[in-house]
């Protein structure tokens, strides 16, 4: 008997999660070598059997409140169809100019192309050249790809693919776009902006940076990942909807790495409260914030505005900030920004996830009436997350905060609840 198809609805970014797709990191994570671990945009090497456990525990939270699908199953359910396999194999290959991978694939399992195709494909070597090739993997992994938040983003009722910023990283793309367009899970159609509006060469856009305040209000923000002509893709999109919207948009610095996407220095976590890295967000002069009026087919106002907060509450949206790493020290807010302190995962309003490490961002989530709770603990049913109205699960992260992404960058959410502003 066939199960009733999930209709996309992704309204904010705070109502309360139904259901969610993540990837349970496997062996790509550790078929990175030193060599080539950036290149796969890693400034280290994660041990898998230490970041696997705090995974897991992130994985059964969200099975608590959520229907959660894993990429590979999905991925798995869709290669059944004989044409979306031969598809995705032929464009993966001419994507990633691998005729001799393409060959290989062909001949696999379901089982086994799913698991290759992320887990990567291990160069044959059988001619001389092949043999003093330092690579290892023809098909390279995708040790990024338990970040679910970056290669497609959910906008209302559709899926926006995104144009990753590194071509390493596309294949994620091209995986998430079919699983939308062909899985029997789901209804929606997939919008891919960069390839149906941008006319430059130049536009990327990844869902770190796209944050859904409401309907008709989304944040983003301009940095490394997401450029000024992947803003302008999107731009056309929107103007094909009918009724204003509004884009908020927040120029990010392009270095340290941990200022990757608009999701590490800000993120929603109730329908009052938000999260920020304060020295960028309410004290930088020198990276924008910028706000663009959008009304049925046109761009009516582009203007400049003192800070997100301020831009939000223009539009009836008053949030009150709590500070990552506190106040009191610039090094203890940086830091604890480096370690994904400012990006958290709501599953309803006031009731969020996070890495239980950064400790002075938990104790201002407290004195701002969060709740701390270890994951572990709601795990093991010696909590009751039910009779708290406000609280933040800690989930250990020590392992996987290395990979430079916190709870929000490893989901990609499918469907809310309305909020009730």
């Amino acid at each position: 008997m066939a199960t009733e198809k999930i209709n996309v609805n992704i309204n904010s970014e705070i109502g309360e999660l139904e259901s969610v797709i993540i990837h349970t990191p496997g062996p790509e994570v550790e078929n990175m070598t030193p060599e080539n671990a950036a290149r796969a945009l890693y400034s280290d090497i994660l041990n898998l059997s230490v970041a696997l456990p705090e995974y897991n525990e992130f994985k059964l939270i969200l099975e608590k409140v959520a229907k959660v699908f894993d990429v590979k199953d999905l991925l798995r359910d869709i290669l059944q169809n004989d044409k979306v396999r031969s598809t995705m194999i032929s464009r993966i290959c001419r994507h990633e100019s691998v005729e001799e991978a393409c060959r290989l694939l062909g001949d696999l399992s379901n089982e086994e192309l799913a698991k290759q195709l992320i887990e990567g494909v291990e160069m044959q070597k059988d001619t001389l050249t092949k043999y003093l090739d330092n690579e290892r993997f023809s098909l390279h992994p995708l040790p990024n790809f338990f970040f679910t938040r970056d290669a497609s983003f959910s906008m209302n009722d559709k899926v926006m693919i995104s144009r990753m910023a590194s071509k390493v990283r596309e294949r994620e793309s091209i995986i998430m776009e079919a699983i939308f367009d062909y899985h029997p899970a789901f209804s929606t159609q997939t919008v891919n902006p960069v390839k149906t509006f941008d006319h430059s060469g130049k536009a990327t856009i990844e869902g770190g940076d796209v944050l859904i305040a409401s309907e008709n209000i989304i944040l983003s923000g301009i940095s490394g990942r997401t450029s000024s002509q992947g803003i302008d893709a999107m731009l056309e999109y929107l103007k094909t909807k009918p009724g204003t919207k509004h884009l908020i948009l927040q120029e990010l610095p392009y270095e340290p790495e941990s200022f990757i996407h608009l999701d590490m220095v800000f993120t929603f976590l109730d329908k009052d409260k938000c999260m920020i890295f304060e020295p960028l967000i309410l004290y930088s002069s020198r990276h924008l914030t910028i706000h663009i009026t959008i009304e049925d087919n046109k761009v009516v106002e582009i203007s400049e505005e003192k800070n997100i907060l301020d831009a939000l509450r223009k539009l009836g949206i008053d949030l009150e900030p709590i500070a990552c790493g506190g106040h009191r020290d610039t090094y203890i807010m940086e830091r604890e920004q480096w370690q994904s302190g400012a990006n958290f995962f709501a599953i309803a309003p006031g009731k969020v996830i996070g890495y239980g490490r950064n400790t002075h961002t938990m104790n201002e989530l407290n004195n701002h009436g969060f709740e701390i709770i270890k994951a572990r603990d709601v795990i093991k049913n010696k909590v009751d997350i039910a009779s708290y109205e406000k609280y933040v699960i800690t989930i250990e992260g020590d392992e996987l905060s290395r990979g430079g992404g916190g709870a929000r960058c490893m989901t990609m959410p499918i469907r809310r609840k309305a909020v009730e502003w």
